[in-house]
């Protein structure tokens, strides 16, 4: 029986960058991790793929962060997989049954985010009440455009990994050859 991470090293370039973009946006993370493959275990691939994006530049990473919906809303500004989507609604999970009063000054404070940093908030929302996101919201929002673009980059990096371990462990015929 092949495994999932056997799946993801034996597709053509094209599919496996394309498997990869459901787990981060950025199109040369996804490339540059493709042609690291084959991976002899799922801690190799994520080794390399935190490696691929910590040695990514600020273009990169804001286009990783463009494949992601603002907290509280369902769709992302750039196209992303149905993956991708269904994976990012079930990470914001923490959000459905939030009081309306919370999801407006989440709403709020994304766009004053965005306009101070130039990019939505980025936080690795699993397991996260979305009372604790507008915490970590207010806190960031404090910070430095150099400073907060780091800490939105270690939050990819923590999406990435938690997506890269749901890929290769999906159920078997979600990644085709």
């Amino acid at each position: 029986m092949t495994s999932n991470l056997q799946r993801l090293n034996l597709l053509p370039a094209n599919e496996g960058e394309s498997e990869l973009r459901k787990c981060c946006g950025s199109k040369a993370w996804a490339r540059q991790v493709a042609a690291l493959r084959p991976y002899t275990s799922v801690d190799e691939l994520i080794d390399q793929a935190e490696r691929v994006w910590w040695a990514l530049g600020q273009q990169d990473w804001l286009e990783a962060f463009h494949s992601h919906p603002k907290i509280g809303e369902k769709k992302p500004a750039a196209e992303t997989a149905v993956t991708a989507q269904q994976w990012s609604a079930q990470e914001q999970a923490g959000i459905e049954n939030s009081a309306g009063k919370t999801l407006k000054a989440l709403a709020e404070l994304n766009r004053e985010y965005e306009e101070k940093f130039g990019f939505i908030f980025i936080v690795c929302a699993t397991g996260k009440s979305s009372a604790e996101m507008l915490s970590i919201l207010r806190a960031r929002l404090v910070n430095s455009a150099e400073v907060e673009l780091r800490n939105a980059a270690a939050e990819q990096a923590k999406i990435t990994e938690l997506r890269l371990r749901k890929l290769v462990s999906a159920a078997a015929g979600e990644i085709t050859l």
